[in-house]
């Protein structure tokens, strides 16, 4: 069984309903036509009706199961604007709500934060930022999480991996590389993967002292003190943490050494290279990032996504709805 159909049985007769906010762009429309075709997922695009359905004739779909909702003429527009005002607590007046609600991603959002939908995807057009400033205002991060973090799964066969962080923090600290590396565990077993969390540097084990090696040794140790159930081990270099003959001469005393299956980068530049090169070279399918730690799962697209990546970014996040 592929990871995808493993996916698909774990959430089928959930009924869960995943908002897209870009519908008005074809590589949505195409998953959604494709997720309200099997009945898996429920899916909702935003946008306006009329472009929306001209788009889906002229490229052959038909959208008879996919609900449309245009955000400008919705009757939610003052329920929401109230609720963000609440949430806000006086950082938005209702006026500046109700101008925000006119942006496809604060409505989507809003839809998630009060029920309407269980889950958000977007990204095909939009930026990250984009994405992820609505979840952190009205969403916001689960208790103790100080950031959110964006996680690939890496996908090729019956292989998978976790790599993080590839999409939000710039430059995390020794605090945020073990927080980073907590919630790519948990990520991790949320889709069946039994996590060895590799904290990566270009150094095994003080081969070379460094700050930025002594920052992913002190992440290591605090990701430690965190999750005492599983295991982390760093700095290591990618070869050490991934070949177990490199393992064994650089870091034999390792139980994750040579066999890591979730790897902490310690920058988003490494990171975001890293996924891109094995999405490209390597023939993985990347599929995110996943946005980790807020309360209600929010999802970010690469804007150079495929139809299948949006389709498989919704399975994912139908799989994280708790309950």
């Amino acid at each position: 069984m592929t990871f995808f159909t493993e996916v698909k049985e774990a959430i089928r007769g959930k009924n869960r309903t995943i908002v897209f906010p870009e519908g008005e762009e074809i590589r949505i429309l195409e998953a959604a036509v494709r997720l309200a075709q099997e009945g898996i997922i429920r899916p909702i695009v935003l946008g306006n009706e009329k472009r929306i359905r001209e788009l889906a004739e002229s490229n052959g779909h038909s959208l008879d199961t996919v609900h449309i909702i245009d955000p400008n003429t919705s009757e939610k527009i003052e329920t929401f604007a109230n609720e963000i005002v609440r949430i806000r607590r006086g950082k938005t007046t209702l006026e500046q709500a109700k101008e925000l609600l006119q942006q496809v991603n604060y409505f989507g959002t809003m839809m998630v934060a009060t029920g309407e939908a269980d889950g958000l995807v977007s990204g095909a057009v939009h930026t990250t930022a984009d994405t992820v400033r609505p979840a952190l205002q009205l969403i916001k991060t689960k208790p103790g999480i100080q950031k959110t973090s964006g996680a690939f799964i890496m996908v090729r066969g019956e292989e998978r991996y976790i790599f993080a962080d590839c999409a939000i923090t710039i430059a995390p600290t020794d605090d945020g590389l073990a927080e980073i590396a907590v919630l790519s565990a948990a990520t991790a077993r949320a889709f069946g993967i039994n996590p060895k969390v590799a904290l990566l540097s270009f150094s095994t084990k003080g081969s070379a002292d460094s700050d930025e090696t002594q920052k992913v040794a002190s992440a290591t140790t605090k990701a430690r003190e965190m999750d005492k159930s599983t295991p982390f081990d760093g700095e290591l270099q990618f070869d050490a943490a991934f070949v177990p003959a490199v393992a064994k001469q650089k870091a034999p005393d390792s139980i994750v050494a040579g066999a890591a299956n979730v790897f902490v980068f310690p920058s988003l530049e490494a990171g975001n290279i890293s996924y891109k090169l094995v999405q490209r070279l390597a023939g993985f399918e990347a599929v995110g990032p996943i946005l980790q730690g807020l309360n209600k799962p929010v999802n970010d697209l690469s804007r150079g996504c495929s139809a299948d990546d949006v389709y498989h970014l919704a399975l994912l996040t139908a799989a994280q709805v708790e309950g």
